[in-house]
């Protein structure tokens, strides 16, 4: 049964490095159902609003895989910073899934973009939550100023770039570790964006980061690392074409190839307090 609009029902909270994991339930106006997502707050949320960072997840993941696999949580309370994970998708009975039964689309496969398509047109709309309904949400009801930052994994890091490129001076902190970076030509994105927004492919160029980086009105400065040993590299991520892009544009990007690493939540962790030392700079500022 939905929550009232703008409510939260807390389904759970842990004490972690003085602070706390909180997860909330809510009802979405924008995706037409019930929501989870979860918020870290550190120890000095106790006595001031504290900055943010948003965390998009990936393919088959919700809220839970970053907060319990990424080791994010001790640095987060140390640096005296937020983070709210957004799950992946809508979610419920009543929100289509993929027709066929697979993996990369559908339930916990959002794309963090706004379907135009039917069915998908009426529940995914991940980028109008992600960018403008949960922050306002967490915004008004928890110790979490508008100081935002935005970060993703694989499809979550897609993500991040498109709502960072489309949205600027919303966000003051940009990173992604192994992020699809040009959907349009990636077997997940091509997928995924002839379903929600149809077979136009011109309509797809808004919601891919390397078409998005050419016009780009701000020059975030872009944090990305990629492991050398992921299987996807080639094929989905293309972390190549995002580096041509940002030299074709001049926006700064420091890309980081690591000899070895996956694409799992090893090389996640491993990574992760770079970037959100690289959030905090701006942050904290």
């Amino acid at each position: 049964m939905a929550r009232g609009v703008g409510s939260l029902e807390e389904v759970a909270a842990n004490r972690c490095f003085g602070g706390w994991h909180r997860r909330f339930r809510h009802y979405s106006p924008a995706l037409r159902c019930d929501m989870v997502f979860a918020v870290y707050l550190p120890p000095q949320a106790a006595d001031h609003k504290v900055p943010a960072l948003y965390w998009l997840s990936g393919l088959t993941c919700t809220d839970e895989n970053f907060m319990q696999k990424a080791g994010a949580l001790r640095v987060a309370a140390a640096l005296g910073m937020a983070i709210v994970a957004a799950d992946t998708s809508p979610r419920g009975a009543d929100v289509p899934g993929d027709p066929e039964g697979c993996w990369d689309f559908g339930h916990a496969a959002g794309f963090y973009v706004d379907a135009t398509q039917a069915p998908w047109a009426e529940h995914y709309r991940m980028h109008e939550y992600v960018v403008h309904e949960l922050p306002a949400l967490v915004e008004e009801m928890l110790p979490i100023s508008a100081r935002r930052g935005i970060s993703g994994h694989s499809m979550g890091g897609h993500g991040a770039l498109v709502c960072a490129l489309r949205n600027p001076g919303r966000y003051c902190s940009l990173s992604a570790l192994a992020p699809i970076s040009h959907p349009i030509t990636s077997p997940w994105g091509r997928k995924a964006f002839s379903r929600y927004l149809g077979e136009d492919q011109g309509a797809w160029r808004a919601w891919d980061a390397c078409e998005l980086i050419a016009a780009a009105a701000e020059r975030l400065p872009l944090l990305v690392d990629q492991g050398e040993a992921d299987g996807f590299l080639d094929t989905q991520l293309q972390p190549e074409r995002l580096r041509q892009a940002c030299a074709a544009a001049e926006h700064p990007l420091t890309l980081r190839l690591h000899p070895g690493y996956d694409h799992s939540y090893y090389f996640i962790a491993s990574f992760i307090e770079d970037h959100l030392r690289h959030h905090a700079a701006a942050l904290l500022a």
